[in-house]
């Protein structure tokens, strides 16, 4: 019999079960179709800008699928900062529980980030890893006055936070609501002594937690708030601080933002910024990966050590002022949910999966490879395209894609009529 770890949920009660299995056979054929189409699983080697070559194929490809929304994972700077520090550190990496042992250029890392963001930053090897270290320590009540908090998901929040709804149910209530349900959060908050609420500050398949609102629910019921702010960080903010911790200002000792630094920021790995000392001595100690796994290698600290200082030159605004540019361009060529948002990415919907599938194969043949979105990523029959635009995306690129986009739509509409 299989074994369903339930966790309470929305206003209507329903319990949520984590079901694999059902999943699997749910999602199995279509993932079984993008691989047969050759659009998941690409191994290439990396181009100039964008592009790559993929295996095995005598052609390049421009990328629109890759997070490094200010064009940074390919910056000479970056690059040689990471091989510089493997070469001076003569390792790559030390098999040891961070508890016990830790690089001294790590430190350095920590520390920069810490300035620059103006928060108590620890790092990790990936924002799943501070993740599954953050949410049961928010869970155990430690962080709110010793009450544990009903922990509240968007629904929309991303697998890396939803995944550990299981283990956080047995240590607290779970609840989860609808995407961007603000009133069902205050109502939550009316009827509980202490609220915690877990959403993304820009969601992966496009839009925005709604920051301002958010803090004036925090301000009026004291609601902890934990935001994984992956997509955010360095696009916003003078210092690359990111959509969130930009709009929040400081943290306070009810909000914790958990970012990569392998998307916008260019490097490897990820990280929790916090408020308190308490909280840091809290998350040293007893937080998962910390206690327990490792820390980044040296390669990831170099090329983290170099963009940290990066981000303060005049280049970081020049980025970000590039990728508003591109993502106007993109606007105006093409219509999407997400058009004149100021985030980087945009949905094209198709609705069927197979359509969806069918679009991407054919933009790759073309020359352009964009992520086919489909179930459990999205919705049953909400399928379609992810598009990520980056300021290192030629003009021609983005036009060229956007025509292309353009002539299938209107392709699928003529066969449907």
């Amino acid at each position: 019999m299989e074994k369903k770890i339930s966790a309470r949920s929305n206003r209507n009660g329903k319990a949520t079960h984590r079901n694999t299995g059902s999943l699997i056979d749910t999602a199995g054929r279509h993932f079984e179709a993008a691989h047969y189409q050759g659009i998941m699983s690409i191994y290439a080697h990396p181009s100039e800008g964008r592009a790559v070559r993929p295996n095995f194929e005598d052609r390049v490809v421009v990328d629109f699928v890759r997070c490094s929304y200010l064009g940074l994972d390919n910056h000479p700077d970056i690059v040689e900062g990471a091989a510089e520090a493997v070469r001076s550190s003569g390792t790559l990496h030390w098999s040891c529980a961070r508890t016990r042992l830790n690089f001294a250029s790590l430190g350095e890392l920590e520390e920069s980030l810490s300035d620059l963001f103006a928060a108590r930053v620890i790092t990790y090897t990936t924002v799943l890893a501070a993740n599954m270290s953050a949410l049961p320590l928010v869970a155990s009540g430690h962080l709110t006055g010793g009450l544990k908090p009903v922990m509240v998901f968007d629904r929309l929040a991303h697998a890396t936070l939803a995944h550990h709804k299981g283990t956080i149910a047995q240590e607290t209530r779970v609840e989860t609501i609808a995407h961007n349900d603000l009133d069902a959060l205050e109502r939550l908050c009316r009827q509980n002594k202490a609220v915690a609420y877990i959403c993304d500050g820009v969601y992966s398949m496009g839009g925005s937690a709604p920051i301002s609102a958010l803090r004036r629910v925090q301000e009026q019921y004291g609601l902890f708030l934990y935001i994984d702010d992956a997509h955010g960080i360095s696009l916003f903010g003078r210092r690359g601080e990111g959509f969130a911790k930009s709009l929040i200002g400081e943290l306070g000792d009810r909000t914790i933002i958990a970012a990569s630094l392998g998307k916008g920021f260019g490097a490897s790995g990820g990280m929790l910024m916090l408020a308190t000392a308490h909280q840091e001595v809290l998350f040293r100690r007893f937080a998962v990966a910390h206690a327990f796994s490792a820390s980044l290698n040296t390669a990831a600290i170099g090329a983290g050590l170099a963009s940290a200082q990066l981000h303060r030159t005049e280049e970081l605004p020049h980025l970000q002022r590039t990728l508003q540019q591109k993502i106007a361009l993109l606007d105006g060529l093409m219509p999407t949910e997400q058009h004149g948002a100021r985030l980087p990415i945009r949905t094209v919907h198709f609705g069927d999966e197979l359509l969806a599938i069918g679009a991407a194969t054919s933009l790759f043949r073309q020359g352009f490879y964009t992520s086919a979105i489909f179930f459990p990523t999205v919705s049953r029959g909400n399928a379609g395209l992810r598009i990520c635009v980056t300021a290192g995306h030629a003009d021609e690129e983005i036009r060229s894609l956007c025509a292309a986009v353009v002539a299938i739509q209107d392709e699928i509409q003529a066969n449907s009529e």
